[in-house]
């Protein structure tokens, strides 16, 4: 073949009739069911990604609706004089317009004197404005009455993948057809039907990788076919293909999942090493085993399964692999390579974040550390109203705040005497233990359950749980300190303050009460406990802002700064 010959698939094979057209079934049947009718508008706008179909679709409109036989199905014959004249491209009827490098008032003025012309040949004339988006706003407006009220014979296709940017009197004086991105099976399909009959050898996972790459657009999976194609002569496979890409191999991803799995760090490490030493960028690989993570996901039920869209011969690896990860897992792992993604731009330790997200998710496995079950432990209220009175269990350690902003107060027990004297009633439980007794001691109980408890609250005894409550704290070591430097101070009415240092201390106490509270009105056997925040006026600190109070200041530490000032004339009176 002469290289003169040679024309690229996207041409080669670009769409002639609505049935062959890829991935946009529902317009086009849409369209010819309008052509059938004969409920044609007189201006429509087709909107969507590159490379969908759009242009080719108004092509194969403008031919129909100009064909002086269609057929039953309501597509063009291709052997009347219109339709041999469109093929030939010597049609005087259909005109095409490139608005992004036609986009001035004198192009649009140029257009609408050919509309006035009738066609010679068949019933109407059709100006397809591709890119209509880059028209300039007077030649928008140059436009509008032409569009609103054209000949009886004149229909415009408008193009454009920026619907936004047309403006909304142009939109409204039009048909909208919202083209999607075409799906990977659909693409996967007609790849297959070019390379056969290309005669090109091809395995389906190749097929599979050029149309991910695509991302949606026909074209696109067109031009990159052709590409490889010429870099394999001919024999596409699917390690021709992830080489000639540059796209990383499932096979990694795998390795990874099952370091992760298996909590080993140091294999997780060495293959993220690897595969950055292929020259695969950071990036890159976070975000597509975020992607990795997601396939897993939807492959553990046969009702997400549909949204699964990696190749039929590596599917069934992803449905094994999918049944060894657990849900929660899986939840964590996308939100920590997520995470990971939308601050690797950022950081300036990118090969560090990288390695940091893979310690993190060799840990998702492993068991919960011994203090997180204390943190399952909720210490019963001493409610005995006596101060003073301590904990029998004064070794274990204090429980997690409560994150019920209205608890249900336990009502105090007693208990066994032991050697003359009265144990102090405290119970340490699980949440859901607790939850099975009240939910046991609901029909029996319920006015213990609902009782205003009263008991006398000291100072000692507040400031004493106020100190276990940020010493049991993790997390949030601002908050801590805060507790730790900021005492209550208890007033009237069952009532503490808390003076502290600045607005950022008091946001902190704040949305913390909804769980400090709480537990210090178990603790303390006082369900009107309540808390009052301020700002202290003497630890506010007078910043100087103007140049008049920058210069005060300087001249409090040196007076010798008037001197100066009045010698040199520096600073304006």
């Amino acid at each position: 073949m002469e290289m003169d010959d040679y024309i690229v698939s996207a041409r080669k094979y670009r769409p002639s009739t609505f049935r062959s057209v890829v991935g946009q079934r529902s317009l086009t049947t849409t369209l010819k069911h309008a052509i059938a009718g004969n409920k044609l508008a007189h201006a429509y706008l087709f909107c969507g990604p590159r490379g969908v179909g759009k242009t080719s679709c108004a092509r194969i409109f403008a031919k129909t609706i100009n064909c002086l036989n269609p057929t039953a199905e309501g597509d063009a014959c291709n052997a009347c004089e219109s339709c041999l004249a469109f093929d030939e491209q010597r049609s005087y009827n259909i005109h095409e317009l490139d608005a992004a490098s036609n986009n001035s008032v004198d192009d649009i003025r140029a257009l609408i004197d050919q509309v006035r012309i009738p066609p010679a040949v068949g019933k109407y004339k059709v100006f397809i404005i591709d890119e209509v988006h880059m028209l300039s706003s007077q030649a928008f407006n140059a436009f509008l009455k032409t569009l609103e009220e054209p000949p009886r014979h004149v229909l415009f296709i408008l193009a454009t993948t920026e619907k936004h940017k047309v403006i909304p009197t142009i939109l409204s004086r039009c048909q909208i057809y919202d083209f999607s991105r075409i799906s990977v099976a659909d693409m996967v399909e007609h790849l297959g039907y070019v390379a056969a009959q290309e005669g090109v050898s091809v395995e389906a996972e190749a097929l599979n990788v050029i149309a991910q790459k695509a991302d949606g657009g026909m074209r696109d999976a067109l031009s990159i076919f052709d590409q490889v194609v010429s870099f394999t002569n001919g024999v596409v496979t699917y390690r021709a293909v992830i080489d000639n890409l540059n796209v990383l191999d499932y096979e990694y991803y795998f390795r990874l999942t099952d370091s992760m799995l298996e909590g080993n760090v140091r294999e997780a490490e060495l293959t993220l090493n690897e595969i950055l030493c292929k020259g695969f960028d950071g990036q890159n690989v976070i975000t597509g085993l975020a992607s990795h993570f997601r396939d897993l996901f939807v492959c553990k039920d046969e009702a997400t399964l549909v949204l699964f869209e990696v190749g039929a011969s590596i599917r069934e690896r992803y449905k094994e692999t999918a049944k060894r990860c657990p849900e929660a897992f899986l939840f964590k792992a996308i939100e920590i390579t997520n995470a990971c993604d939308l601050n690797y731009r950022a950081s300036r330790n990118k090969r560090l974040m990288l390695e940091l997200a893979m310690i993190q998710l060799c840990q998702l496995m492993k068991s919960p550390p011994d203090d997180s079950k204390k943190k399952l432990l909720i210490e019963a209220v001493d409610v005995s109203g006596e101060p003073g009175r301590e904990s029998r269990q004064a070794d274990t350690a204090v429980a997690a705040p409560l994150t019920n902003p209205n608890p249900t107060v336990v009502a105090p027990r007693q208990a066994e005497p032991a050697g003359g004297r009265t144990a102090s009633p405290v119970i340490s439980t699980s949440i859901k233990r607790m939850k099975k007794e009240e939910q046991a001691d609901a029909g029996a109980s319920t006015d213990t359950a609902e009782k205003e408890l009263l008991a006398p609250v000291d100072t000692e005894g507040l400031i004493r749980r106020w100190d276990e409550y940020a010493q049991a704290m993790e997390g949030n070591a601002y908050l801590k300190s805060t507790m730790v430097n900021c005492k209550p101070t208890l007033e009237e009415d069952y009532c503490f303050e808390v003076s502290v240092h600045n607005r950022v201390q008091e946001d902190e106490l704040l949305n913390d009460s909804s769980r400090l509270l709480p537990y210090l009105r178990k603790c303390l056997g006082n369900t009107r406990l309540s808390m009052r925040v301020k700002i202290s006026e003497a630890n506010e600190k007078k910043l100087a802002y103007t140049s008049s109070e920058k210069y005060e200041h300087l001249l409090n530490i040196n007076p010798l700064l008037r001197k100066l000032k009045e010698e040199f004339n520096l600073l304006p009176d």
